[in-house]
């Protein structure tokens, strides 16, 4: 009796202790550094930063010179030795490479990458008989469904039939129908055109 006693004393305390090891496991695992993730906003090498645009700038082993800036309205960011750099205009290989030159003077073989974090200078507005009409940042490849889909939907007054997008072209105001009914229809399906910045789609 005794025996079993004791048997059941030590299955329960190794019941016990087991839970609390790995607990200190977790808790050590957590006291860990994650490394780091740069989520871009883009991938796409093409894409040109503009004004307002969020940026990771990334020097390998210099942390006092790996920061995230945002390019101020006149196209610029300030970096430490470097002060102040033209960002607006270029891609980030562009940028980057500019920044590599520069940092030649003050660090041996810098390399150097930038990652756009946030796109806020390419913009389209939606108008009208939307939930959320207002401006939407203007993703790469972003069609005028996937743009509508950004304001939450229709109201109950909106005319899906007549909505049409504005353009400038070449100075002058440009309009494309776009039949809503149609296009999910899989009809007119050149009137989801790709968008560009400052487009403008109306809702009537």
């Amino acid at each position: 009796m005794l025996r079993n006693y004791y048997w059941i004393m030590v299955l329960a305390l190794f019941a016990v202790a087991t839970p609390m090891k790995a607990q200190t496991a977790n808790t050590a695992d957590s006291g860990r550094t994650a490394p780091s993730a740069h989520v871009a906003a883009t991938t796409d090498p093409s894409y040109v930063i503009g004004a307002q645009d969020v940026l990771d700038i990334d020097v390998w082993k210099q942390k006092e010179l790996t920061r995230t800036v945002e390019v101020r309205p006149d196209g610029k960011i300030s970096l430490p030795l470097l002060n102040d750099i033209q960002a607006s205009g270029l891609t980030p290989m562009q940028l980057a490479a500019n920044i590599t030159q520069g940092l030649k003077k003050f660090i041996t073989d810098p390399q150097v990458t930038v990652i756009v974090r946030q796109i806020n200078s390419q913009r389209v507005y939606i108008l009208g008989e939307v939930v959320h009409p207002g401006a939407f940042p203007l993703l790469p490849g972003m069609n005028v469904l996937q743009a509508l889909s950004s304001a939450g939907g229709f109201t109950m007054f909106a005319n899906t039939k007549k909505i049409y997008v504005l353009r400038q072209q070449n100075g002058k105001q440009k309009k494309f129908p776009f039949n809503y009914k149609d296009v999910i229809s899989g009809k007119h399906t050149d009137e989801n055109m790709v968008l560009r910045a400052g487009d403008q789609i109306v809702v009537p």
